[in-house]
């Protein structure tokens, strides 16, 4: 068992000087035991730390819209920073397993905080099954799977359904993100969710057009309680 284990790490040394990973971010190659992000990258990723703010700024988002418990987005997308890389290859490069790495190193952080106390399933906000099966995967749910490997919490994939193809909202002024979100999901099993409280992960907040939604779909179910976690929140 040692003799094979020696051969493997032989093996994963000798393959790393010819295709070495290189950092998301900055294209470095990465030093053992870094993943997705070097340390510099890691130091300096543009954290919101919202989660040790009471009503911070995606809480507001969400006052008066949906039943919320708490609310946070772990770094700032800004347009032209390099980190944005990280959203470009989770969702359109392939590159599934980043959205596993970061959640990990989201709920890491967050874990001390409390954040996810209480918290009795994390709910993906779901892809519609045409949109997944080209892009091969569910960003949302590879988040989700990072945060339950460190939290323990279990995923729930089936409640809520995308019944909807819309179009990307990339390019949509904000009224549009709302009318193009509308009654786009369709709950499942209401009564598995019954008095639990539920955690939506997505990958970006934007104008919170396709969470609030995804929660109002659940809102509905008796003894609900709601937080909110996205990798991301746009500036």
């Amino acid at each position: 068992m040692k003799h094979t284990l020696l051969i493997k790490d032989w093996l994963g040394s000798f393959l790393s000087l010819f295709f070495p990973h290189c950092c998301i971010v900055c294209g470095r190659p990465l030093a053992k035991g870094e993943e997705c992000l070097c340390t510099m990258c890691n130091i300096n990723l543009p954290r919101t730390d919202y989660h040790l703010r009471k009503d911070n700024p995606v809480e507001k988002q969400f006052w008066g819209k949906i039943p919320l418990e708490r609310a946070t987005s772990f770094f700032f997308y800004r347009k032209g920073s390099d980190f944005r890389r990280i959203l470009h290859q989770l969702k359109y490069g392939g590159q599934k397993g980043i959205g596993a790495i970061m959640g990990r190193y989201m709920a890491a952080e967050l874990l001390e905080s409390g954040f996810f106390e209480g918290v009795d399933v994390i709910l993906p906000v779901p892809l519609h099954k045409k949109k997944q099966q080209i892009r091969g995967y569910n960003q949302s749910e590879w988040i989700a799977r990072g945060i339950a490997a460190v939290t323990g919490i279990s995923i729930d994939t089936e409640s809520v359904v995308r019944q909807k193809n819309t179009e990307t909202q990339t390019r949509k002024s904000s009224f549009e993100r709302w009318e193009n979100v509308e009654g786009i999901f369709e709950l499942h099993h209401a009564q598995s969710l019954t008095g639990k409280h539920v955690l939506i992960v997505d990958d970006v907040l934007t104008t919170g057009a396709t969470t609030v939604e995804c929660a109002s779909c659940l809102a509905e179910i008796e003894g609900i309680r709601i937080s909110i976690l996205t990798l991301a929140m746009a500036e």
